[in-house]
């Protein structure tokens, strides 16, 4: 019997195999295969071997380009866990009929178009917009910020959009923990920063390294954000990608920086990893 239930396991399973293959694995092999391609004069490319497009990579203004990705990644990821982490201990703590209002909120937005969502950050950071408009009235500015199109808008932009799944992954360690340790630890003397040090930073440590790979690897592409709310000033990898791709129709190098930035993310996971002390990344993906 349990052959048999092996082989329906495996049926069962086999369309999974199938769509993985064909939507998942075989796009990376050609994309592979692509960045080892020649770019045609015209159009398209020519199927000759090459590394010139990995070369390519190691040029002043593409490192420069990788290297401010990182830094805008790394700065709204500090920013998410900030406003992340409080956020989603303290939601733990609630009542169960709060946590699932809070849950709501938290979930309206994703009900709408992100590019929605960003049109209405640019409303409020316009010039003579929503924020300037309160700033004045309260007389802490005098004349408008001009906050559009600016690096900090970018990054409210990563954050705004990032920081829910900050919260959810904080959370959904925060619930499993036991707070009895906590009340325990400080019965026995421990100050309020030493029980949360040394107790529920330590226990929902795992939900905080999820939280930081699901915001800092997102955040590396989605250039969407850098050019709505940073107009043509900020450049992320994935912003090179698309002008490669749409405008210089140079796809082996659009090809090779895509299998460059998959790498560096593959790093980030196997870091994250070997910090968890996990053995598979399979709830993540």
């Amino acid at each position: 019997m349990k052959p048999k239930k092996k082989n329906k396991g495996a049926l069962a399973a086999l369309p999974l195999y199938i769509f993985t293959l064909v939507f998942v694995l075989g796009p990376l092999l050609y994309m592979l295969a692509l960045s080892f391609m020649t770019r045609a004069e015209t159009w398209g490319v020519v199927p000759e071997f090459t590394l010139e497009n990995y070369a390519n990579i190691f040029q002043p203004v593409y490192l420069s380009t990788f290297w401010e990705s990182i830094k805008l990644a790394a700065l709204s990821t500090v920013l998410v866990v900030l406003i992340g982490y409080p956020f989603g201990y303290f939601m733990a703590k609630l009542t169960a009929k709060w946590k699932k209002r809070t849950m709501m909120l938290l979930m309206i937005p994703f009900w709408t178009s992100s590019l929605l969502r960003l049109y209405g950050w640019i409303i409020i950071f316009r010039a003579g917009g929503v924020l300037d408009s309160v700033l004045m009235s309260l007389h802490i500015t005098s004349g408008p910020l001009k906050l559009l199109y600016t690096y900090p808008a970018v990054v409210v932009g990563m954050v705004y959009a990032l920081v829910p799944f900050m919260i959810f992954a904080v959370y959904s360690s925060a619930e499993k923990l036991d707070f009895s340790l906590v009340e325990a630890a400080r019965d026995l003397g421990a100050t309020p920063f030493k029980a949360f040090w040394t107790v529920s930073l330590k226990l929902t440590l795992p939900g905080l390294l999820s939280g930081v790979v699901l915001t800092f690897v997102p955040s590396m592409g989605l250039f969407f954000i850098a050019d709505i709310l940073g107009g043509n000033k900020v450049v992320l990898v994935g912003s090179l990608i698309q002008e490669q791709l749409l405008k210089a129709h140079n796809w082996p190098f659009a090809a090779a920086l895509s299998v460059a930035l998959l790498l560096l993310t593959t790093l980030l996971l196997f870091l994250y990893r070997k910090a968890a002390g996990v053995k598979d990344l399979e709830g993540l993906v």
